[in-house]
């Protein structure tokens, strides 16, 4: 716990101090309860950011390959990250996902699954809205900006950007948990969130 408050701390001061970033609706997250963070994803540093923008511990699905990089491995763990194999159906993760978010906890999830290279939004995985529909929790949409500046694609150093993060409103849909199972379902999900998040995305709060 006191080890994810002090990365939090130097989330924000990266935030700050190169990405000059505005935070916007980080009140929309619901103080108790299970919640799905939902942000769009251009950059490895995504992860800190959305998470230092909001005032709740975030656990985070991290790719099973970053956990055994010396060190880098250790450190995600510690701060409450679990893996999660990519191009497969992880039920384990999955699982351990909806454990999370049935006690309470909030869990970040990429609605795209990975990160959209020109910067431009994809279309959520099958695999998110069966998430959302069997665990029957709150969705909070977030758009990221200028974090793909910050962090280069293919550099290892931060560089000066404006970074921006909307938050919007809690997403509800419980007009569909009765039909979990259903891909249509799942997919009318990840159309409603990709939607939320792409007119956080045009907005000028």
């Amino acid at each position: 716990m006191i080890l994810y408050w002090i990365g939090w701390l130097l989330s924000r001061a990266v935030g700050r101090v190169f990405g000059w970033w505005t935070v916007h609706g980080g009140g929309s997250m619901p103080k108790t309860g299970g919640v799905i963070l939902a942000p769009n994803h251009i950059s490895y540093l995504d992860p800190p950011i959305a998470g230092a923008a909001l005032r709740r511990q975030v656990r985070f699905m991290a790719k099973e390959e970053l956990f055994r990089v010396p060190v880098l491995g250790s450190l995600i763990k510690a701060v409450g990250a679990f893996p999660v194999k990519r191009g497969t159906a992880d039920r384990a993760a999955f699982r351990q996902a909806v454990s999370l978010l049935e006690a309470g906890e909030v869990v970040c999830i990429f609605p795209e699954g990975t990160r959209s290279l020109d910067g431009s939004l994809q279309p959520a995985e099958p695999g998110f809205g069966m998430m959302v529909l069997r665990s029957r929790v709150p969705v909070l949409p977030v758009a990221l900006s200028g974090t793909n500046r910050v962090l280069r694609r293919g550099s290892g150093f931060l560089h000066f950007a404006k970074i921006r993060v909307n938050v919007g409103e809690p997403l509800d849909f419980s007009d569909l948990h009765d039909r979990a199972g259903d891909r249509e379902a799942m997919e009318e999900v990840g159309r409603r969130t990709m939607a939320a998040i792409a007119e956080l995305q045009g907005s000028r709060r």
